[in-house]
């Protein structure tokens, strides 16, 4: 007794006939896609690595040599820095230095200044001190002649009593000013 086991799936069981077609449509496009369409794909797929590995260098030498150009900037920046900082040293050099040129400029016309005040000083006091000798000679005869009670200015003249006298004061002054600085 044979028996046939007989299972029932229904409406997903094949018929022979579709299925065959079906196995051999799917061998053709396999082969079709294996020997016409996977070669361009990767042919495809191997252009666009070469590509991007292409473009992966292009990168790293982009890159190396933006770094090379990077690190000539940093040196030419710190060439411009150490120019700038020796240029500001010097020109507060060649300051300081026209500062004390002037100075000493400054100085020597003061010094000038004042010695040639000190000679017109000088040269007044001296107009001053002759005209005062001569008016204190002319006030202290004709004085000495109203307490006498007669004129003693040919006396005075002849004897020289009024140079004498201022000669005294003139050689005593510079005592009293001692003097006078120590009280």
């Amino acid at each position: 007794m044979a028996m046939k086991l007989a299972i029932d799936v229904g409406p997903l069981k094949p018929e022979l006939a579709p299925l065959i077609l079906g196995l051999a449509l799917f061998f053709i496009l396999f082969a079709v896609m294996a020997k016409v369409i996977l070669p361009r794909i990767n042919k495809v797929l191997t252009e666009r690595e070469e590509a991007t590995d292409g473009r992966f260098e292009e990168a790293e030498e982009t890159r190396a040599e933006a770094a090379r150009v990077h690190a000539e900037y940093q040196e030419l920046l710190a060439e411009a820095r150490h120019e700038a900082a020796r240029l500001r040293q010097e020109s507060v050099e060649q300051g300081t230095a026209i500062i004390a040129e002037l100075r000493a400029e400054g100085q020597r016309q003061r010094d000038e200044i004042i010695a040639a005040g000190h000679a017109v000083i000088d040269a007044e006091r001296a107009v001053a001190e002759a005209e005062l000798r001569q008016q204190v000679g002319v006030l202290a005869t004709d004085l000495s002649g109203r307490i006498v009670g007669e004129p003693v200015t040919d006396f005075a003249r002849e004897s020289g009593v009024v140079d004498r006298f201022l000669e005294e004061l003139r050689t005593a002054q510079p005592s009293d000013a001692a003097t006078d600085k120590r009280a």
